[in-house]
């Protein structure tokens, strides 16, 4: 017999359905390993808490010695400034680490936040691709926040506005942080212009959210870099759209019907959430909550 057990087989010993166990799972309930993003729950242990040595909590109940916590209440993965507006403004009590799309998704997997925020492009569009890939097993779901309109932003004192991604060349690029999903964005552009990075003058430093991005370029320690319509507008900068990305989050299924995140939802259906959208401008949000994939 293996050391661990899968989602399937703990369900068909304990007798009840896989979302009882990811229910478990999710409160904290459960001895659990997280491997390559599926769940595995060690034989040994199981068969203690079956005797009694860990009995089973409802959520918010104490939590013993030696097991893991439920997940944090944070939000991690892309930086989006609609997003990081709505969470202070919903009071939701949802903190934002918001370091990068791939950073996210590997937070994700070691149980280390609720949602993620993503705008990874793959053959699917967006996101769903990578999310199937490595979520499949487990009880997330897959919500669209928002489409955003993507391009170059610059200096409006420019000699020679770029008409196009390849008239970037010689020109000052400031990049983001390799985690971020905008630097896979990049790649697919460059690749699809037939240019590589080596094409780019990329400066030293890198900036780690949109609005930062954005403020490099206005301060003048770069002339031009891929960023959202919205950070161009509030740093005063010229604007380039190349392309809608859609911007989803990829949130714990059990989370999202929890009071913080329907907070959160309540708060995205009112007016000021579509007024804040127009006002920071290159923003479709009227596709918020639609399901775009939803795991197990």
């Amino acid at each position: 017999m293996s050391d661990f057990l899968t989602t399937r087989e703990l369900a068909a010993l304990l007798r009840v359905k896989e979302r009882k166990v990811y229910d478990l799972v999710a409160t904290g309930s459960l001895p659990v390993r997280r491997v390559t993003g599926k769940l595995l729950f060690p034989r040994k242990e199981i068969e203690s808490w079956l005797g009694g040595a860990t009995e089973p909590r409802e959520a918010g109940e104490t939590q013993a010695p030696g097991e893991r916590a439920p997940f944090p209440l944070v939000l991690a993965g892309g930086h989006d400034p609609l997003l990081d507006w709505a969470l202070r403004e919903s009071r939701s009590g949802i903190a934002a680490f918001l370091d990068g799309a791939l950073d996210g998704l590997a937070r994700a997997e070691r149980g280390e936040c609720i949602a993620v925020g993503l705008h990874v492009p793959d053959p699917q569009g967006w996101n769903v691709g990578t999310v199937e890939g490595r979520f499949c097993r487990e009880p997330w779901v897959l919500i669209e926040w928002a489409r955003r309109v993507r391009g170059l932003l610059y200096r409006p004192d420019i000699a020679r506005p770029p008409k196009s991604l390849k008239d970037v060349r010689g020109l000052r690029f400031q990049a983001r942080q390799p985690e971020a999903g905008s630097e896979l964005v990049l790649d697919r552009l460059l690749s699809a212009e037939k240019m590589v990075r080596a094409d780019l003058r990329v400066v030293d430093a890198v900036e780690r959210t949109e609005t930062d991005l954005a403020l490099a370029i206005a301060a003048g320690r770069a002339d031009v870099g891929l960023g959202i319509a919205a950070a161009a507008r509030l740093h005063n900068l010229r604007f380039l759209p190349l392309l809608e990305e859609r911007f989803d989050l990829l949130v714990w299924r059990k989370a999202y019907f929890d009071p913080p995140f329907q907070k959160l939802v309540a708060f995205c259906r009112a007016p000021a959430f579509e007024a804040r959208a127009a006002d920071l401008g290159g923003y479709d949000v009227s596709g918020f909550g639609t399901v775009h994939y939803n795991c197990c």
